[in-house]
């Protein structure tokens, strides 16, 4: 047990503190601790994870790092999660948020953030990519998937009530 409650600690501030470029950029490197290294769960329970972390209000990280500590050693694995994912992080922007604002005209800083960003897009498409391949197994949920992108791109829906109503709909369809 304590164990677990160190390796979460460990794996949430490893993929905390190297994701750069906002929230969904945390993803690869959790699916990285979670799946490949520490084998907590398969692609499938780490695509549900993330469904449902996605479903929730808030910052993914801390949604997935609440749901896989949970899973792995209940609410001390939630909490031993969520420090790692935030601790680091918050004793950063208390220390470097002067400095950063500084220099946030810097060619330095701004060549470094453009030369992550490029990066960071590539790590979110490998795994929307990997994600993808387990999660479209009939027609239905390719019909999920373009009506999703049609009402997200061409009705211009809000994402959260696109997740809502395919919530619903996969209810009715999937029961």
């Amino acid at each position: 047990m304590l164990t677990d409650l160190w390796n979460l600690l460990i794996a949430f501030t490893r993929a905390s503190n190297f994701s750069f470029g906002g929230g969904a950029a945390i993803i690869p490197l959790v699916k990285a601790e979670a799946v490949q290294k520490y084998h907590w769960m398969t692609d499938a329970q780490f695509a549900d994870a993330l469904a449902v972390s996605n479903a929730l209000p808030g910052p993914i990280a801390t949604k997935l790092a609440g749901y896989i500590g949970y899973q792995i050693a209940g609410w001390a694995g939630s909490l031993s999660a969520l420090i790692g994912s935030i601790l680091l992080t918050v004793l950063a922007v208390i220390l470097l948020a002067g400095f950063l604002m500084k220099n946030s005209d810097s060619p330095v800083l701004i060549a470094m953030l453009k030369g992550v960003r490029p990066v960071i897009v590539i790590l979110i498409a490998q795994t929307a990519l990997e994600m993808g391949q387990g999660s479209f197994p009939d027609l239905t949920t390719w019909g999920f998937a373009l009506a999703a992108l049609a009402a997200l791109y061409w009705l211009k829906m809000h994402p959260a009530l696109i997740i809502v109503l395919s919530m619903f709909l996969g209810l009715l369809v999937y029961r």
